[in-house]
Protein backbone atom coordinates (compact mmCIF):
# COMPACT_ATOMS: atom_id res chain seq x y z
CA UNK A 1 0.00 0.00 0.00
CA UNK A 2 2.71 2.42 0.87
CA UNK A 3 4.42 1.60 -2.53
CA UNK A 4 1.23 2.37 -4.35
CA UNK A 5 0.79 5.66 -2.14
CA UNK A 6 4.39 6.50 -3.49
CA UNK A 7 3.45 5.72 -7.10
CA UNK A 8 0.35 7.42 -7.08
CA UNK A 9 -1.45 10.36 -8.06
CA UNK A 10 -2.67 11.81 -5.36
CA UNK A 11 -0.84 14.64 -3.40
CA UNK A 12 2.38 12.83 -2.46
CA UNK A 13 2.21 10.88 -5.30
CA UNK A 14 4.93 10.60 -8.04
CA UNK A 15 2.95 8.90 -10.52
CA UNK A 16 2.72 12.57 -12.64
CA UNK A 17 6.47 13.00 -12.59
CA UNK A 18 7.46 9.14 -13.90
CA UNK A 19 5.00 9.80 -16.63
CA UNK A 20 6.28 13.36 -17.14
CA UNK A 21 9.39 11.40 -17.21
CA UNK A 22 8.38 8.35 -19.49
CA UNK A 23 6.93 11.20 -22.20
CA UNK A 24 10.68 12.69 -22.08
CA UNK A 25 12.50 9.39 -22.58
CA UNK A 26 9.92 8.72 -25.87
CA UNK A 27 10.80 11.94 -27.32
CA UNK A 28 14.39 12.01 -26.75
CA UNK A 29 14.49 8.67 -28.34
CA UNK A 30 11.91 9.77 -31.28
CA UNK A 31 14.12 13.14 -32.12
CA UNK A 32 17.09 10.73 -31.80
CA UNK A 33 15.84 7.98 -34.07
CA UNK A 34 14.66 11.11 -36.81
CA UNK A 35 18.05 12.22 -36.67
CA UNK A 36 20.00 9.26 -37.01
CA UNK A 37 17.24 7.97 -40.10
CA UNK A 38 18.78 11.02 -41.98
CA UNK A 39 21.87 10.38 -41.12
CA UNK A 40 22.07 6.42 -41.97
CA UNK A 41 20.11 7.24 -45.57
CA UNK A 42 22.92 9.89 -46.29
CA UNK A 43 25.92 7.57 -44.94
CA UNK A 44 24.04 4.33 -46.74
CA UNK A 45 23.82 5.72 -49.90
CA UNK A 46 27.22 6.87 -49.60
CA UNK A 47 28.85 3.77 -49.22
CA UNK A 48 26.03 2.26 -52.03
CA UNK A 49 26.57 4.80 -54.80
CA UNK A 50 29.05 7.30 -53.62
CA UNK A 51 32.51 7.72 -55.08
CA UNK A 52 35.71 6.72 -53.21
CA UNK A 53 35.45 9.78 -50.72
CA UNK A 54 32.17 9.45 -49.69
CA UNK A 55 32.29 5.19 -49.05
CA UNK A 56 35.74 6.44 -47.15
CA UNK A 57 33.93 9.08 -44.89
CA UNK A 58 30.37 6.74 -44.18
CA UNK A 59 33.00 3.94 -43.09
CA UNK A 60 34.55 6.02 -41.04
CA UNK A 61 31.43 7.40 -39.41
CA UNK A 62 30.15 4.14 -38.99
CA UNK A 63 32.90 2.22 -37.30
CA UNK A 64 34.28 5.75 -35.09
CA UNK A 65 30.83 5.56 -33.56
CA UNK A 66 29.66 1.88 -33.02
CA UNK A 67 33.41 1.85 -31.84
CA UNK A 68 32.93 4.79 -28.84
CA UNK A 69 30.77 4.16 -25.74
CA UNK A 70 27.50 6.21 -26.08
CA UNK A 71 28.07 7.81 -22.90
CA UNK A 72 30.71 9.51 -23.95
CA UNK A 73 29.55 10.52 -27.38
CA UNK A 74 26.65 12.60 -24.86
CA UNK A 75 29.62 14.21 -22.54
CA UNK A 76 31.50 15.21 -26.41
CA UNK A 77 28.48 16.82 -27.41
CA UNK A 78 27.40 18.54 -24.33
CA UNK A 79 30.79 19.78 -23.35
CA UNK A 80 31.68 20.44 -26.83
CA UNK A 81 28.43 22.08 -27.72
CA UNK A 82 28.56 24.36 -24.46
CA UNK A 83 32.28 25.56 -25.73
CA UNK A 84 31.20 26.12 -28.95
CA UNK A 85 28.19 28.40 -28.04
CA UNK A 86 30.44 29.90 -25.44
CA UNK A 87 32.63 30.96 -27.82
CA UNK A 88 30.24 32.39 -30.74
CA UNK A 89 28.41 34.42 -27.94
CA UNK A 90 31.64 35.84 -26.32
CA UNK A 91 31.76 36.86 -30.33
CA UNK A 92 28.66 38.92 -30.36
CA UNK A 93 29.72 40.32 -27.23
CA UNK A 94 28.38 37.65 -24.33
CA UNK A 95 30.07 37.21 -21.45
CA UNK A 96 30.20 33.91 -19.53
CA UNK A 97 29.24 30.40 -20.25
CA UNK A 98 26.78 29.33 -22.67
CA UNK A 99 25.37 25.61 -21.86
CA UNK A 100 23.98 23.67 -24.70
CA UNK A 101 20.47 22.40 -23.76
CA UNK A 102 21.00 18.71 -22.17
CA UNK A 103 17.44 17.95 -24.38
CA UNK A 104 19.53 18.84 -27.65
CA UNK A 105 22.53 17.84 -26.58
CA UNK A 106 21.22 14.16 -25.85
CA UNK A 107 18.91 13.99 -29.13
CA UNK A 108 22.15 14.62 -31.53
CA UNK A 109 24.49 12.50 -29.60
CA UNK A 110 21.58 9.21 -29.86
CA UNK A 111 21.13 10.60 -33.05
CA UNK A 112 24.54 10.37 -34.40
CA UNK A 113 24.99 7.22 -32.95
CA UNK A 114 21.85 5.24 -33.96
CA UNK A 115 22.65 6.86 -37.54
CA UNK A 116 25.75 4.48 -38.02
CA UNK A 117 22.88 1.37 -36.89
CA UNK A 118 20.80 2.72 -39.47
CA UNK A 119 23.36 3.10 -41.94
CA UNK A 120 23.83 -0.83 -41.63
CA UNK A 121 20.27 -1.27 -41.59
CA UNK A 122 19.51 0.56 -44.80
CA UNK A 123 22.61 -1.19 -46.61
CA UNK A 124 21.67 -4.21 -45.92
CA UNK A 125 18.22 -3.65 -46.52
CA UNK A 126 19.08 -2.23 -50.57
CA UNK A 127 21.49 -5.48 -50.68
CA UNK A 128 18.38 -7.52 -50.09
CA UNK A 129 16.46 -6.38 -52.94
CA UNK A 130 16.25 -8.70 -55.49
CA UNK A 131 18.21 -7.11 -58.83
CA UNK A 132 15.71 -9.18 -60.85
CA UNK A 133 12.67 -6.39 -59.83
CA UNK A 134 14.94 -3.57 -60.34
CA UNK A 135 16.03 -5.13 -64.23
CA UNK A 136 12.38 -5.64 -64.80
CA UNK A 137 11.43 -2.09 -64.05
CA UNK A 138 14.22 -0.91 -66.13
CA UNK A 139 13.01 -3.25 -69.06
CA UNK A 140 9.36 -1.64 -68.93
CA UNK A 141 11.00 1.98 -68.82
CA UNK A 142 10.60 3.18 -65.60
CA UNK A 143 12.77 6.52 -64.95
CA UNK A 144 15.07 6.56 -62.08
CA UNK A 145 12.53 8.95 -60.30
CA UNK A 146 9.59 6.49 -60.70
CA UNK A 147 11.81 3.16 -59.85
CA UNK A 148 13.37 4.48 -56.86
CA UNK A 149 9.77 5.66 -55.51
CA UNK A 150 7.76 2.59 -56.90
CA UNK A 151 10.63 0.03 -56.41
CA UNK A 152 13.61 0.82 -54.72
CA UNK A 153 11.71 2.99 -51.57
CA UNK A 154 8.95 0.04 -50.69
CA UNK A 155 11.12 -2.82 -51.19
CA UNK A 156 13.86 -1.42 -49.07
CA UNK A 157 11.78 -0.37 -46.26
CA UNK A 158 10.13 -4.03 -46.46
CA UNK A 159 13.54 -5.85 -45.60
CA UNK A 160 14.83 -2.48 -43.32
CA UNK A 161 11.82 -2.47 -40.88
CA UNK A 162 13.01 -5.48 -38.63
CA UNK A 163 16.44 -4.02 -38.10
CA UNK A 164 14.77 -0.18 -37.50
CA UNK A 165 12.40 -1.74 -34.96
CA UNK A 166 15.87 -3.13 -33.32
CA UNK A 167 17.37 0.24 -33.23
CA UNK A 168 14.18 1.73 -31.78
CA UNK A 169 15.08 -0.39 -29.05
CA UNK A 170 18.49 0.25 -28.50
CA UNK A 171 17.90 4.40 -28.49
CA UNK A 172 15.13 4.00 -26.68
CA UNK A 173 17.79 2.26 -23.73
CA UNK A 174 20.31 4.94 -24.61
CA UNK A 175 17.94 7.86 -23.78
CA UNK A 176 18.33 6.70 -20.12
CA UNK A 177 22.15 8.12 -20.63
CA UNK A 178 21.31 11.95 -21.13
CA UNK A 179 20.46 12.20 -17.65
CA UNK A 180 23.89 13.42 -17.11
CA UNK A 181 23.27 16.51 -18.84
CA UNK A 182 20.56 17.40 -16.53
CA UNK A 183 17.69 15.97 -18.29
CA UNK A 184 14.58 14.95 -15.88
CA UNK A 185 13.88 11.76 -18.51
CA UNK A 186 12.30 8.49 -17.41
CA UNK A 187 15.59 6.81 -14.95
CA UNK A 188 16.71 10.72 -13.74
CA UNK A 189 12.67 10.36 -12.16
CA UNK A 190 13.23 7.56 -10.44
CA UNK A 191 16.90 8.41 -9.39
CA UNK A 192 14.77 11.77 -7.47
CA UNK A 193 11.88 9.65 -6.47
CA UNK A 194 14.28 7.17 -5.09
CA UNK A 195 17.07 9.72 -3.49
CA UNK A 196 13.45 11.92 -1.95
CA UNK A 197 11.75 8.46 -0.51
CA UNK A 198 14.20 6.03 0.56
CA UNK A 199 12.82 3.95 -1.52
CA UNK A 200 14.96 2.92 -4.53
CA UNK A 201 13.70 -0.69 -4.91
CA UNK A 202 10.02 0.69 -6.09
CA UNK A 203 11.00 3.28 -7.96
CA UNK A 204 13.41 1.91 -10.07
CA UNK A 205 10.76 -0.98 -10.17
CA UNK A 206 8.19 1.38 -11.72
CA UNK A 207 10.98 2.84 -14.29
CA UNK A 208 11.49 -1.36 -15.35
CA UNK A 209 7.92 -1.23 -15.92
CA UNK A 210 7.03 1.63 -17.74
CA UNK A 211 10.40 0.91 -20.08
CA UNK A 212 8.82 -2.77 -20.41
CA UNK A 213 5.44 -0.56 -21.70
CA UNK A 214 7.05 1.80 -23.91
CA UNK A 215 9.22 -0.97 -25.56
CA UNK A 216 6.33 -3.08 -25.94
CA UNK A 217 4.00 -0.85 -27.20
CA UNK A 218 6.89 -0.10 -29.69
CA UNK A 219 7.22 -3.61 -30.77
CA UNK A 220 3.41 -3.89 -31.66
CA UNK A 221 3.55 -0.76 -33.70
CA UNK A 222 6.62 -2.06 -35.59
CA UNK A 223 5.26 -5.44 -35.85
CA UNK A 224 2.15 -4.04 -37.49
CA UNK A 225 3.95 -1.61 -39.56
CA UNK A 226 5.89 -5.26 -41.07
CA UNK A 227 2.63 -6.93 -41.43
CA UNK A 228 1.45 -4.09 -43.52
CA UNK A 229 4.85 -4.22 -45.88
CA UNK A 230 4.38 -7.99 -46.53
CA UNK A 231 0.57 -7.69 -47.53
CA UNK A 232 0.63 -10.12 -50.71
CA UNK A 233 3.19 -11.92 -49.91
CA UNK A 234 3.49 -15.23 -49.49
CA UNK A 235 4.40 -17.04 -46.21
Amino acid sequence: MEALSLLGFGAQGWGPALLRGAAMTVGLALCGFAIGAMLGAVAAWAKIAGGKTARAIAATYTTVLRGIPDLLVIYLFYFGGSIALTKVASWLGHEGFVDLPGFIAGAMAIGIVSGAQHTEVYRGAYRAVARREVEAAMAVGMSRATLFRRILLPLTARHALPGLGNVWQLTLKESALVSVTGVVELLRTAQLGSGSTREPFTFFFAAAVLYLVITSVSGVIFGRAEAFTRRGMGR
